[in-house]
């Protein structure tokens, strides 16, 4: 059967090595590309592969497919060597002694991919995506090469069980096939699309192969018609150019028959592609085409002004052809011709030979643009769970994502769905926490507008501004929601230790005790011990968290026979309904002073009035510096739900009225408003009374009134 499978396979070493040379002439590299075969078919000798033939020629078929995009030679070489690591008497000390450090690291990148089992459930999703990440970010070609290897494969699937064949074919369909999109390998794409469907619905491709067949020869016709009327055209004008018919993958017809499309309602069906000299004559073939042939409206595409990430350019349009047919039309360059085919693998052979000017301005677009990777080494920076860390680059990275551009023309690739906050920090951490306003296209949206496909984003910042929790809830991209989380985690620590220290400090003042001698190392030392705390700064912490009372702090130092109790295991007994527990009284009058209007978890101490019970105010309230003698300690009931008056001052940059712009934000977090008077008219002071469920809520609504680039600062107030 061995010797059978060798008649019947032709292919030669000689054909892969003139593959190459149509691209790249150089004798020494051409030798290592020999020395990597005549290695590879020694240490394959006597090895088949399951569908009988000699098993080097499936290296030998992964270097052709290498040569159909251009691949360098140490890609080719790596591609006849792929598998001797893993299935010969092979070490890699010995490859690397025999073809060089950078050919066996990428023979080993794809020994490594190769151990891994492939699955599209979601447990084996994680370790796959993880290790392909760490191949893709060392060295691209290794990836290529996988893609290679996998390609012929599929080419030969018919030779494993039909189970196999099926699984086989949705690795290549939803892991492999969108990373060769990526990569702008368009040839490698399209064929494992088509060949994944073929084992996934056989009935559906041989129901569209079938359609195709029966139109063929008819399409044929007018598609020979078109491509004659069109040259002629060109010719009138003396523009040098190349044509040719193309066919639409069985798979992208899939993909809009499966979307609701008739078959007899798929524009592309027909399809040219005209490849002139230079730029400026693809605009002047594209003006002279229309001016014969009517347009489509909304079919005409630029990705020549403004490229792909891929590198991607063409100019694309439909139009009304002859017999009233449909045809896409695709105009381009010679370069550009064989980056939309080839992808970026094509560039390393043009480093290698030094090229041209222009090629060597595609080889610095090629490491520019390349925001695929850097994506995914973005995403591997940021702390998240494997399972967070898949989702994140299945849907961020290998879906098919939006190209949004910055008033300067630069371009952000953002996943579909994505919101002008994704957009603000994927520019920079500092634009997405200072953002206030959107404009897209010149017209203002929202945060949460869901940005298309070449939108312009300008971002409005204010220096002053900060990010809202609700922006949790707007973005998409993972990179995204994990910098407002640590933008969140890093500032309520801040604001916890500043407001700790004031309150202990507060609290020491009261006792009349020095703040260096209790400071002191040895008594920092007792107190962490008490509390569990590691220095100073987290003693503040834990004081400004509500997790400890500052008297509690004090009393480890000033009366060690008390226990410390935290606040939040004080115990509180069962039928309590009050807001404020007094310590050691179970019933007593308690209001909350009007004077600085405490809400649920500020810092509070309670003042005994005279016939008026107990008047409880926050720990920094003025009016409490002449009330030392009667204070008592009081602490919230944790079991409350209700919500309590507060009073801000918003003070504004200017004297135009924006009560409308200010009650629309707050309306946006469930705050019920008492009442918004305007107190100043100069630079506009408003008195904005409403009712918040505690702290943090009224943090939160801080917060968003600050987002409006018309507020200066916002203050509670004291009466």
């Amino acid at each position: 059967m061995s010797s059978l499978s060798k008649d019947l396979d032709k292919l030669t070493y000689e054909e892969i090595e003139e593959a190459f040379k149509t691209y790249n002439d150089d004798k020494e590299q051409i030798e290592v590309i020999k020395k990597a075969y005549e290695f590879a078919l020694e240490k394959h000798m006597g090895q088949y592969r399951k569908s009988g033939e000699a098993y080097i020629y499936h290296p030998m078929n992964v270097a052709l497919i290498l040569t159909s995009i251009y691949a360098d030679y140490e890609t080719i070489s790596a591609g006849f060597l792929h598998d001797v690591l893993e299935d010969c008497d092979c070490t890699a000390e010995e490859m690397e002694a025999e073809f060089g450090s950078t050919i066996t690291k990428l023979v080993q990148g794809v020994t490594k991919l190769s151990k891994i089992h492939f699955s599209t459930e979601n447990e084996y999703l994680i370790e796959y995506y993880k290790k392909i990440i760490v191949g893709m970010s060392e060295d691209v070609r290794v990836i290529i090469i996988k893609l290679a290897d996998r390609l012929h494969n599929m080419r030969t699937l018919w030779a494993i069980p039909e189970e196999k064949q099926k699984e086989k074919s949705h690795e290549a369909l939803e892991i492999l096939a969108p990373i060769a999109d990526h990569l702008g390998i368009h040839k490698i794409k399209s064929e494992l699309e088509d060949l994944s469907l073929r084992y996934l619905k056989p009935d559906v491709f041989y129901d569209i192969a079938e359609k195709l067949n029966k139109t063929k020869i008819e399409r044929d016709k007018t598609v020979y018609d078109m491509q004659q009327e069109v040259s002629d055209l060109l010719n009138d004008y003396h523009i040098p150019h190349e044509i040719k018919g193309r066919a639409k993958s069985i798979y992208s017809i899939y993909n809009k028959l499966d979307k609701g499309k008739k078959f007899s309602d798929i524009y592309d069906l027909s399809a040219l592609r005209i490849i002139v000299d230079t730029e400026q004559e693809c605009y002047l073939a594209l003006g002279i085409i229309h001016s014969k042939f009517r347009p489509l409206p909304r079919r005409f595409k630029d990705y020549i002004a403004m490229p792909k990430p891929n590198m991607y350019q063409s100019l694309h349009t439909t139009v009304f052809g002859i017999d009233g047919y449909f045809f896409e039309i695709q105009i381009r360059t010679h370069e550009m011709d064989e980056i939309a085919e080839n992808g970026i693998a094509s560039h390393w052979s043009y480093k290698e030979n030094g090229g041209s000017d222009k090629a060597a301005n595609l080889t610095n677009t090629t490491e520019q643009k390349l925001q695929f990777f850097k994506s995914i080494i973005d995403l591997s920076r940021d702390k998240m769970s494997s399972e967070d860390f898949v989702n994140s680059v299945k849907d961020e990275v290998l879906n098919n994502n939006i190209y949004c551009f910055t008033p300067k023309g630069d371009v952000i690739e953002l996943p579909k769905g994505a919101t002008p906050l994704d957009f603000a920090y994927k520019i920079h951490s500092k634009v997405g926490e200072t953002t206030v306003g959107v404009i897209v296209n010149n017209s203002i949206v929202p945060l949460d507008y869901e940005l298309q496909n070449n939108d312009i984003v300008k971002i409005n910042t204010n220096k002053n501004s900060t990010p809202s929790k609700e922006w949790l809830n707007i973005v998409k991209t993972t990179q995204a929601r994990n910098k407002i989380k640590n933008f969140f985690t890093k500032n309520e620590r801040e604001v916890y230790i500043e407001r700790g220290k004031y309150s202990l400090e507060k609290e020491l003042r009261k006792r009349k005790l020095v703040f260096s001698e209790f400071f002191s190392d040895e008594n920092i030392k007792k107190i962490c011990e008490a509390i569990n705390c590691e220095n100073l700064e987290e003693i503040y912490l834990t004081v400004g968290n509500g997790k400890t009372t500052p008297n509690g702090v004090i009393n480890v130092i000033e009366k060690k026979d008390e226990a410390v109790v935290p606040k939040s295991i004080k115990t509180i007994p069962k039928n309590i309904d009050a807001d404020i527990i007094v310590s050691g009284i179970d019933k007593v009058k308690v209001n909350l002073a009007n004077c600085c209007n405490p809400v649920f978890g500020d810092e509070i101490i309670g003042y005994i009035t005279k016939g008026n019970g107990i008047s409880v105010h926050r720990m920094n309230c003025h009016n409490l510096e002449n009330m030392d003698d009667r204070t008592i300690d009081v602490t919230w009931n944790n079991n409350n739900n209700k919500r309590y008056l507060t009073v801000l001052m918003i003070y504004t940059k200017t004297s135009d009225n924006h009560m409308v712009d200010l009650i629309q934000s707050i309306s946006m977090i469930n705050i019920n408003i008492e009442g918004v008077k305007t107190i100043s008219r100069d630079n506009i002071t408003y008195e904005l009374s409403c009712y918040v469920t505690g702290i943090e809520q009224l943090d939160k609504l801080i917060l968003a009134i600050k987002k409006n680039s018309f507020v200066e600062k916002v203050e509670r107030a004291f009466r």
